[in-house]
């Protein structure tokens, strides 16, 4: 009944529709007009802007040759030592002498290059197959230094060549004198175990190293050249280190992959 009562009230008092209405505050036409335009600057932005992003590797300083691995063709101990790390040597260069049942034999280098690591010295016993020196192949003592960096297999496919390279050398305090600058030369097809880095690199350490977490992807890094630093190498900063960097010495890169629009991002 009170419902109903209600009801008949409703009907006889006329609705006041000559009073204005209020639609909206004027601080809420404001925050309408705020957020429109913010909608149509990000549009615009999604359109019209460019995002980038960079990937990031571990890898060395080295030559695009890469080095090998020198083992010893005998057994015995070794009784001179013939070079000193860092020299250059040409195919047939004796390194080093063994004593062997059958007299003394030399272990000469396979191909020109410059070694970098002895792992023997006198007096050493050496066994057929022993690593006794790591030889890096350079052909001419004007080869330029390269970085050869390791990426994430999964993400080898997104890296385009001449992509910029900014690299943390470990022997340069990047505080102090910048990152070294460089751009992708070439990308490996197919990612490289442990064996295959460090048959390139002529250190298996490395290759257990930068295939840790599965085996990555291979790319080869052009660095930069400047006639105005002392390494002879273009950093971030005007003069870079008052030293000359060393090759297979350790770094790490962020390659700055292909920039694109926020829009293609939403857009399946």
């Amino acid at each position: 009944m009170q419902f109903r009562q209600q009801a008949l009230s409703k009907l006889q008092s006329p609705e006041e529709i000559d009073l204005p209405v209020r639609f909206a505050r004027p601080q809420g036409w404001l925050v309408l007009a705020v957020t429109l335009v913010v909608m149509a600057a990000a549009g615009v932005w999604a359109v019209t802007g460019s995002l980038s992003s960079t990937v990031g590797a571990a890898g060395v300083l080295t030559h695009a040759q890469g080095s090998y691995v020198l083992q010893s063709p005998v057994a015995g101990q070794v009784t001179d030592v013939l070079v000193d790390e860092g020299r250059s040597v040409s195919a047939g260069t004796p390194l080093l002498k063994v004593r062997t049942d059958r007299g003394a034999t030399a272990v000469r280098a396979l191909a020109p290059g410059r070694v970098t690591t002895l792992a023997v010295t006198l007096g050493s016993v050496v066994t057929p197959g022993a690593d006794v020196a790591a030889i890096e192949r350079v052909k001419n003592p004007d080869d330029p230094l390269m970085a050869m960096l390791y990426l994430p297999a999964g993400s080898g496919a997104a890296v385009p060549v001449g992509a910029s390279v900014d690299l943390t050398v470990q022997s340069v305090p990047a505080e102090r004198y910048g990152l070294l600058r460089g751009r992708v030369k070439s990308v490996g097809r197919t990612a490289r175990t442990d064996r295959q880095i460090g048959a390139f690199l002529g250190d298996s350490r490395l290759g257990e190293r930068f295939a840790k977490n599965g085996p990555p992807v291979p790319v080869l890094v052009t660095l930069d050249r400047s006639a105005a630093t002392p390494s002879g190498l273009a950093w971030s900063s005007s003069q870079g280190p008052p030293y000359e960097v060393a090759s297979m010495t350790l770094a790490s890169g962020s390659v700055h992959l292909a920039e694109q629009r926020p829009i293609d991002w939403l857009l399946p």
